[in-house]
């Protein structure tokens, strides 16, 4: 089978100029801006409460940690389905670990998933629990990204304790 080429298009669109654009410095103007896909809500967006961002907004930041921790997840259900995994949950709490630097360079150091799966049953836990790195190697977004993502899950039982 030939490789495929998918295509994203998004447009990101600044709308926190207060009248000044940035003529005003670092602190006269806004980081809001709107984020569109054609057929798709906008996604009201703005930088990290810590860069002078409105904390009410989406930042570049929590975008990246959601988007890996959907990958996985997606990546999970499409392995476990296969797999005649029954899962009748999933939560995830991600968590991202960023440094900054004097220069206000930065970089992610390492994304944790903690995924809680509910199965249908405790014969599937075993390789519920294997599915985990076999969803991470297929995670578009983790292949793509310069840092450790790594995976803490947890199995539970339906109906268990």
């Amino acid at each position: 089978m030939a490789d495929k080429v998918h295509h994203y298009r998004v447009d990101v669109r600044w709308t926190g100029n207060t009248g000044s654009g940035t003529g005003g410095g670092y602190r006269g103007f806004e980081r809001a801006h709107d984020v569109e896909a054609e057929g798709r809500p906008v996604l009201k967006g703005s930088a990290d409460s810590a860069f002078r961002g409105d904390p009410g907004r989406w930042n570049p930041e929590d975008l990246l940690v959601s988007a890996l921790s959907e990958c996985h997840m997606l990546s999970y259900l499409s392995l476990a389905a296969a797999a005649q995994i029954d899962v009748v949950a999933y939560t995830d709490t991600a968590t991202g670990t960023m440094t900054t630097h004097r220069d206000a360079s930065g970089e992610f150091d390492e994304v944790v998933l903690h995924p809680v799966v509910t199965v249908a049953e405790e014969g599937m836990v075993a390789t519920a629990r294997q599915l985990h790195e076999k969803a991470h190697g297929k995670c578009f977004i983790a292949r793509s990204v310069n840092f450790p993502v790594r995976n803490e899950p947890e199995i539970r039982v339906a109906g268990g304790e």
